[in-house]
């Protein structure tokens, strides 16, 4: 009976792992006993016995595939109230982001014991711990940019205050610790109300609302769905309901010519919760690795990140980047290279090799993308949202976008929020009245990247570089003309809108809504 109890007590991920961790603690105390004060750094460049390719061994077909866009599709997620609240106590008391476990049915297609758990950093902060009779009953989520949660908190290190003169929006207030003149959106800050404008107001008694990962094999090695091992539910805007900017932002970014992730709309719901309509995105992981253009090691760059060089050893860049392919045969120390170079690198040995090292047309190409669609959020912003594929046959790096919920004005920015110009890096506007609409009030307008505590010495000083800012300038040009002024970028929100399903968590006039807004956006573009 007292194991029983002891059981019970442990996470669910150590309960159904224990025999694992019970031959690694042998392990652990055998290479202790053997080598004892030796420093064993991870730099591993041997040849892995098993590729990415073979590591599944199970691949659920399904009936549809899941992002036909000529499909209706359904997801369901059923699990259990005990493991749901193990998941959350283990977020709202220690930070932690636990897998629990629970089936999914997929279009029909059911799969049992996967892996979920939250997903999100800034995303989060809106999360409000609902569940009467918690410990933390009513506490705002720990997570988030420098912990500005619902309940406010403490500004990120390095935050700067607001230029003298300049002010916020009527009608905004700013939470707690944050610099006087600098506010909230109308209706966010409060409890249970969505958190610095990042997205909608999260509830514990609303799991249909919250971002997850999915992952396929987090409980039975091997498996996938349709090729993939992960799946990304992801969240609502607070200015997009529907999610319809995101959902343009990535059919924009293929658009372009750019690598980003497939997408689709499904009816969604969780247990015996009202269904509602959630956007799911592939999460990149080692198949979508091995499907990139060359041999490429793919790394994702991590909100905790700083992406500094801090010496060689691989250990100290753990909250920095998590290495998603070709483990066991390619480790970080490329990337390793490539910081330690922009650290030391003088401007004039930037500028001459920075192409042998980066392919530099696609990186401007990516800025100037990220400014056409009004996203903060990039490898620069607060989330450090982004890839990087290290190309083993070239020896160059790309950086490939990832979470674009934030674009179009997704933070609540508001009309204008799109770029209105094609020289992003300081030439002038073409459309005058586009310009008026994007013009800061008097006063200095800050970096809102460096307002929320993120910088990145690569963006800083390719875009003050005059032959790397040309680049921009032109891909940004290419752009406006191919998506904006085409007309192309409008019929994708058509046809992207006509693909949403109306259920009860969002109705046909809140995707109307959305669609308008979005409209009022590229018009300001034009």
């Amino acid at each position: 009976m007292f194991l029983t109890t002891v059981r019970k007590r442990l996470p669910i991920r150590l309960r159904q792992n224990w025999k694992v961790l019970a031959v690694t603690a042998v392990g652990a105390v055998v290479a202790v006993t053997v080598f004892g004060n030796v420093v064993i750094r991870p730099t591993s460049t041997s040849t892995a016995a098993v590729s990415d390719a073979e590591l599944i061994t199970e691949d659920v077909e399904g009936a549809v595939d899941l992002f036909a866009a000529d499909a209706a599709h359904e997801v369901t997620l059923s699990y259990s109230q005990e493991d749901y609240d193990e998941m959350l106590d283990a977020y709202f008391t220690e930070g932690e982001k636990e897998w629990m476990v629970a089936d999914i049915t997929i279009d029909g297609t059911t799969i049992d014991s996967v892996g979920i758990r939250l997903k999100g950093n800034s995303t989060l902060s809106s999360l409000v711990d609902d569940r009467e009779g918690s410990a933390t009953f009513g506490e705002s989520a720990p997570g988030g940019i420098g912990g500005m949660g619902t309940g406010g908190g403490e500004l990120p290190e390095g935050m700067p205050e607001m230029p003298e003169g300049m002010e916020m929006p009527e009608g905004m207030e700013p939470p707690e610790g944050m610099p006087e003149g600098m506010e909230m959106p109308e209706g966010g800050g409060g409890e249970g109300e969505a958190g610095f404008g990042v997205g909608i107001a999260l509830s514990t008694d609303a799991p249909e609302n919250l971002p997850l990962l999915v992952s396929f094999d987090e409980y039975q090695e091997g498996r996938a769905y349709q090729g993939m091992t992960q799946l990304s539910i992801r969240p609502s805007s607070s200015t997009y309901e529907s999610s319809l900017n995101e959902a343009v932002a990535l059919e924009l970014t293929a658009r372009s010519g750019q690598t980003t992730q497939q997408f689709s709309y499904t009816s969604y719901t969780v247990n015996d919760r009202p269904t509602t309509t959630r956007l799911v995105v592939e999460s990149p992981d080692a198949q979508y690795a091995d499907e990139l253009e060359g041999e490429s090691v793919l790394f994702k760059m991590l909100a905790s990140g700083s992406f500094t060089y801090q010496g060689d050893d691989q250990t100290e860049y753990t909250d920095d980047f998590s290495q998603v392919n070709l483990i066991g045969s390619q480790d970080l120390q490329p990337v390793i290279a490539f910081l330690q170079w922009l650290d030391e690198a003088s401007d004039e040995e930037f500028a001459a090799g920075l192409d042998e090292r980066l392919d530099v047309e696609g990186f401007a190409e990516y800025l100037a993308f990220q400014e056409l669609i009004g996203n903060i959020d990039t490898i620069s912003g607060p989330g450090r949202n982004g890839y990087l594929s290290y190309d083993l046959g070239t020896g160059r790096i790309s950086v490939i976008s990832w979470d674009l919920n934030l674009a179009f004005g997704g933070m609540g920015a508001g009309p204008g929020a799109v770029a209105s110009t094609a020289a992003p890096s300081g030439g002038e506007a073409t459309d005058a009245e586009s310009s008026a609409a994007a013009s800061p009030p008097e006063g200095e307008m800050p970096d809102m990247a460096g307002m929320m505590g993120s910088e990145n010495a690569l963006v800083t000083r390719f875009q003050e570089n005059s032959e790397f800012a040309a680049l921009i300038d032109a891909a940004s040009a290419r752009l406006q003309k191919s998506l904006i002024a085409s007309g192309d970028a409008l019929g994708v929100v058509e046809e992207v809108a006509a693909r949403i399903p109306v259920t009860e968590g969002l109705p046909q006039s809140t995707v109307d809504a959305d669609a308008d807004a979005l409209r009022e956006q590229l018009a300001a573009a034009e």
